[in-house]
């Protein structure tokens, strides 16, 4: 089992940058894929990037490439996500996922999740 609790979310002006921060517990936090995705009112949930326990490949969406960065830390069992040259298309609530099998895109077979922390970015 796996906990996942978000934080880091809050206001910004566009252009500007916050750092999302996803605290896990469990011991083998480390053997999983761990994964932020997005949802936008009225929109469904959408990836944004995930990285392998390795920390060796990363997978980030189109609309994340050379803005955001995901990275993890096993020995503090934190996932971050930087997020720079924020946009107003930004703005959702962001969830943190984990999964120890798959890798992918997909949040359908992500097995947990946070509860979601709100990024609001204004023009």
């Amino acid at each position: 089992q796996v906990q996942l609790v978000e934080s880091g979310g809050g206001w910004v002006q566009a252009g500007g940058s916050l750092r999302l921060s996803c605290a896990a517990s469990g011991r083998t936090f480390s053997s999983y894929t761990m994964g932020w995705f997005r949802q936008a009112p009225g929109k469904e949930r959408e990836f944004v990037a995930a990285i392998r326990w390795s920390a060796s490949n990363t997978y980030d969406a189109d609309s994340a490439k050379g803005r955001f960065t995901i990275s993890r830390d096993n020995a503090k069992n934190t996932v971050t996500l930087q997020m720079n040259s924020l946009r107003p298309e930004d703005t959702a609530v962001y969830y943190c996922a984990a999964d120890p099998y798959y890798s992918g895109t997909d949040s359908r077979y992500y097995d947990y999740w946070g509860q979601g922390t709100q990024v609001t970015v204004s023009s």
